[in-house]
C-alpha cells in the first residue's frame, strides 16, 4: 500500500511526525526512551513509554525487580494501549483533554466548530420555544461536531496505524513474547507497497532457510540500486515518511562524520590508563599469584580446597598468569622498560613444575601463546615497537613454552580418537578420574600455538598432535549438514552435545581453521574452513539475504541440531561476538557489519554483554558478564577494514561503560548481574591484556601494528604474532611425504591469495563496501533502528 497525492502526503507527515528517541549524554548506560514525543503543528502529542511487550524478566534472586533504567513493559499507544497516567490530565500545550492516547487542544476544537451557525453554538434563551428549538438544534449540532471530531481522531489513528504497518514502524520483536504467530509487522517495506521477503510465519530466525533444488539457499530477487550520497532511498526515514528529504536522523547525527583527533587521543590514553590501573594493582597486591581480587585487593590462585571449582581451576595454574598474559600488551603500548622488567621477572620466577590441574585449552591460549608472542617480539630484527630486546636473552621464553607444551602432551595420549583429554596435571599428567568428554573448541583450537612452537623448534610433535585432533573432529561432522556438535566423547567419537552454533564450545575451532591457514599456508586448513563456513551460512544463518539491502529480519546466526539443522533454542552467547571479526578476515564485511550491530545494540541496552541472551524474549538468560573482549575485537577489526568512524564511537561507548560499571577499588571486577551492575570479586586476566589492547589499537592510528611492513595476526587470546616466511617452512618436511622436496616446498610455502579467502556461499564481499560510505553509517539507519527494536532498546 502506498500513500500518494498531496493531501495524503500532508496527512502522512502530520500523523507520522518525528518519532526518534532523544540521544542521551550517558553513552554507557542502559537506554530509556524519551517519555514525550511531540507531533508537528502543535495539534497533538503522544505520551509513550518504552515500546516493549511481554512481561519483564525478573532476575534470579531479585524478585519483583524490573531492569534498572527501563520503563515498565506494556502495549504501545499506537497498538491500542493506554499509557498510565494519561486519563484526566490536561494537555501541556493549548489546554484540552486526553482522548485515548491523543491530546485534543482547544485551538483544534475551535477550528472544527467555527463554521457552524450561531444558534448551533448555543444561541437563544432557555425556556422559550425558539430557544428550546435552537437549543435542540444546537445540541444536535454539538453532537455532530463532537462526532466529527471523534471521527477525525479515529481517522488519524487509523491512518497512523496503516503507516505504522506499511513502512516498518510497527511493534518491535518483543511482539513475539505474547503471540507465537507473526503477522510480519516488523518487516520493512518499500514505499511502492512491495511485500516482505522473509517467511510470513514469525521471524526468519525461527525457520530453516529456504533451499533450491541443489540444497543451496535460494537467492531473492536482485535489490534495486543503492542510492548515492545525498540521495534518499527506500531505507531512509525521510523517504518512508513521504517527504523524500534526507535530513539527518538520530543515528546519523550521533555516529556520522569524522572522529575528532583530540577525542581519539583522549580515548587512547583512557584505554592505556585502564590497563595500567589494573596491571599496577596486580603487581602491587597480587603478584606472584595468578589473579587479582579487585574488591579486596589481594591475589588468588587455584582453589585447592575445592578441585571441582573448574571456573577457577581450569584457568589459574599458580604460574603468575596475569603477568605472563600481559607481556605483549606492554610491548604494543610501547612501554619497553616495563616489558623488559616483566620478561626478566617471568624468566626468574615462573615455573610450570606445579601440582596444578589446568584445562589444556586455557593453558595453551593464555600462557603458551603469550610466551611465544613475547619471544617473537624480543627476537624481531625490525623492533617496530621500540627497543624490546633483552640483554643476554637466550631464548628462555621459547624454552619455557616448550616445557609447558611437553607437560600438556599427556592429554593427547591414550585416546582412541586422537582428541585430547580436556585437563591435565602439570606434574603428574592426566588425572585418574579425568572426564572423557570435551568441547570441540577446547580440543580443536590448539593448532596455532602448537604449530608455532613446532616450527620455531623444528620439532613436528606439537603440530602433529594438534592437527590430528582437528582432523579427528572434522571427520566426525554430520554427513548431511557438514556441521559439528559442541561436546564429544574422546574415546568413542560419539557426539554428547549435538548443538551446533558459533558460541561456547565451537567458536575458536572455526577461528583457528582460518588463522592456521593464514600463518602456515596449509591449503588443507583453508579447504576445511571454506566447507565449514558454507555449512554455517546454509544452516545457522537466518534473516534477509543481504545485510544492508532488502527486507525482512536482520541476519542472525542461531543454534541448531548438527544433524537436522533444526533450531534448538532461541539464545546466543557473548562468545559469538567474535564472529564478525572472523568474517572481516575472509572479506565478508557486510555480514560482519550486521552481526556486530546486533551485539552492539545489546551492549547499549545493558552497558555490558550478557553471557547468554535470548533473542526471542528480548532478555538475558544468563546475567553474568565476565569482561569478555570478543565485541571489542570485532569492533577493532571492522574499523581496520572500513576505517569508518562509527566504530570509534562504538569503542568509546565500550570504554565508558567499562570505566563506569566495572572499575572498583584496585582493578576491574566482572559483573555478576548486567542489570543492577553488582560486582564480582574477579579480574579476568584476558580482560586486562586483550580488551585494553584492542581498545588502545583502535584509537592509536600511528601504532606500529598498523604502519609496520610486517603483517600481524592475533591469536584467539589476542596475542600478537607476526606472519612471516619462517612460519611457512617445515624443517621436518622430508618426514611427511615421499613426493620430493619440490612438491613439499610448493605445498607448505603456499601463500594465501585474496580470491582464495572468498567463501563460496558468502552473502557478500568486502569489495561491496564503497568508499563513499567511509563517513556515513556502515549500516543504514533504518536497519540500525530495526536492530535496536529487535533487542528491546526502543
Amino acid at each position: 500500500m502506498s500513500v500518494s497525492g498531496s493531501r495524503s502526503s500532508r496527512a502522512a507527515l502530520l500523523l507520522a511526525g518525528s518519532s526518534f528517541p532523544k540521544s542521551q549524554s550517558d553513552l554507557g548506560s542502559p537506554r530509556q526512551l524519551d517519555q514525550t514525543r511531540y507531533r508537528p503543528g502543535g495539534v497533538a502529542q503522544w505520551q509513550g513509554g518504552a515500546l516493549q511487550s511481554g512481561r519483564p524478566i525478573e532476575p534470579e534472586g531479585v524478585p519483583g525487580r524490573a531492569p534498572r533504567g527501563r520503563a515498565g513493559r506494556g502495549q504501545s499507544p499506537a497498538a491500542g494501549g493506554r499509557t498510565r497516567g494519561q486519563a484526566g490530565r490536561s494537555c501541556p500545550r493549548g489546554g484540552g483533554q486526553w482522548t485515548s492516547s491523543w491530546c485534543v487542544t482547544r485551538e483544534f476544537l475551535k477550528g472544527e466548530v467555527s463554521g457552524l451557525p450561531a444558534d448551533a453554538r448555543g444561541g437563544g434563551r432557555l425556556g422559550t420555544r425558539p430557544a428550546l428549538q435552537n437549543n435542540a438544534r444546537g445540541g444536535r449540532a454539538t453532537m455532530q461536531w463532537r462526532a466529527l471530531v471523534l471521527g477525525l481522531v479515529l481517522l488519524r489513528l487509523g491512518l497512523h496505524a496503516v503507516l505504522w504497518l506499511v513502512f516498518g514502524l510497527g511493534p518491535s520483536m518483543g511482539f513475539y513474547q505474547r503471540f507465537p504467530l507473526s503477522f510480519g509487522f516488523q518487516r520493512l517495506r518499500d514505499p511502492d507497497g512491495s511485500g516482505p521477503v522473509g517467511p510470513p510465519g514469525g521471524p526468519a530466525w525461527l525457520h530453516r532457510p529456504r533451499r533450491g533444488t541443489e540444497g543451496r539457499l535460494e537467492t531473492p530477487p536482485e535489490p534495486g540500486p543503492t542510492p548515492g550520497p545525498g540521495v534518499c532511498g527506500p531505507a531512509h526515514w525521510g523517504y518512508a515518511l513521504g517527504g523524500g528529504g534526507c535530513g539527518p536522523d538520530e543515528y546519523e547525527r550521533r555516529y556520522s562524520g569524522a572522529f575528532p583527533p583530540q577525542l581519539r587521543a583522549q580515548m587512547r590514553d583512557l584505554a592505556r590508563g585502564m590497563f595500567v590501573f589494573g596491571y599496577d594493582n596486580y603487581m602491587a597486591h597480587a603478584f606472584p599469584q595468578d589473579e587479582l581480587n579487585p574488591i579486596y585487593c589481594r591475589g588468588r590462585g587455584p582453589d585447592r580446597g575445592d578441585p571441582s571449582n573448574l571456573n577457577i581451576n581450569d584457568v589459574l595454574g599458580n604460574y603468575s598468569l596475569t603477568l605472563v598474559d600481559a607481556l605483549d600488551t606492554l610491548a604494543i603500548m610501547g612501554n619497553s622498560s616495563e616489558f623488559q622488567k616483566a620478561v626478566k621477572l617471568v624468566i626468574n620466577t615462573v615455573s610450570f613444575d606445579k601440582d596444578s590441574t589446568v584445562q589444556v585449552f586455557e593453558a595453551t591460549i593464555r600462557v603458551l601463546g603469550s610466551l611465544l608472542s613475547a619471544h617473537r617480539i624480543i627476537t624481531d630484527s625490525k623492533q617496530p615497537f621500540g627497543d624490546m630486546t633483552i640483554e643476554d636473552y637466550d631464548n628462555e621464553l621459547l624454552y619455557m613454552a616448550h616445557d609447558l607444551a611437553v607437560r600438556l602432551l599427556p592429554a593427547f595420549e591414550n585416546t582412541k580418537t586422537g582428541i585430547p583429554y580436556p585437563r591435565v596435571n602439570l606434574k603428574t599428567g592426566v588425572p585418574p578420574d579425568s572426564n572423557n568428554e570435551t568441547c570441540t573448541a577446547g580440543a580443536g583450537s590448539l593448532l596455532v600455538e602448537f604449530g608455532i612452537l613446532s616450527r620455531l623448534l623444528g620439532d613436528s610433535t606439537f603440530e602433529w598432535v594438534a592437527r590430528r585432533a582437528v582432523k579427528a573432529l572434522w571427520n566426525l561432522r554430520s554427513n548431511d549438514t557438514g556441521l559439528l556438535g559442541n561436546v564429544v566423547n574422546i574415546q568413542t567419537g560419539h557426539w554428547v552435545g549435538k548443538q551446533s552454533g558459533l558460541g561456547a564450545g565451537l567458536d575458536s575451532f572455526y577461528e583457528y581453521l582460518l588463522k592456521s591457514y593464514i600463518l602456515f599456508g596449509e591449503k588443507e586448513d583453508l579447504e576445511m574452513f571454506n566447507a565449514a563456513y558454507q555449512s554455517i551460512q546454509s544452516y545457522l544463518r537466518r534473516g534477509r539475504e543481504a545485510c544492508n539491502e532488502g527486507e525482512g529480519d536482520p541476519p542472525l546466526y542461531v543454534n541448531v541440531n548438527m544433524f537436522s539443522g533444526q533450531l534448538m533454542n532461541t539464545w546466543i552467547d557473548s562468545l559469538q561476538a567474535f564472529f564478525p571479526g572472523l568474517q572481516v578476515l575472509i572479506g565478508d564485511v557486510e555480514d560482519a557489519i550486521c552481526l556486530h550491530a546486533f551485539y552492539y545494540a545489546i551492549w547499549k541496552r545493558y552497558g555490558a554483554l550478557p553471557e547468554r541472551y535470548n533473542w526471542q524474549l528480548q532478555a538475558p538468560d544468563v546475567l553474568f558478564y565476565p569482561l569478555r573482549p570478543e565485541l571489542v575485537e570485532s569492533t577493532y577489526l571492522l574499523y581496520q577494514a572500513t576505517k569508518n568512524p562509527f566504530y570509534l564511537h562504538v569503542g568509546m561507548d565500550i570504554l565508558q561503560s567499562l570505566e563506569k560499571y566495572t572499575k572498583v577499588k584496585c582493578g576491574y571486577a566482572t559483573l555478576h548481574h548486567v542489570i543492577d551492575k553488582s560486582k564480582e570479586d574477579r579480574m579476568e586476566s584476558f580482560f586486562l591484556s586483550e580488551t585494553c589492547k584492542y581498545l588502545y589499537l583502535l584509537f592509536d592510528e600511528e601504532n606500529p601494528v598498523h604502519k609496520s611492513g610486517t603483517r600481524y595476526m592475533f591469536t584467539t587470546e589476542g596475542h600478537i604474532i607476526s606472519v612471516d616466511k619462517r612460519l611457512r617452512e617445515l624443517p621436518w618436511k622430508e618426514f611427511f611425504s615421499e613426493d620430493g622436496e619440490r612438491d613439499q616446498e610448493e605445498k607448505f610455502v603456499h601463500r594465501p591469495k585474496s580470491q582464495e579467502l572468498r567463501v563460496i556461499n558468502s552473502s557478500s564481499n568486502c569489495n561491496r563496501v564503497p568508499d563513499e560510505r567511509r563517513y556515513s553509517l556502515p549500516l543504514k539507519s533504518i536497519y540500525m533502528r530495526q536492530i535496536d527494536q529487535m533487542v528491546g532498546l526502543i
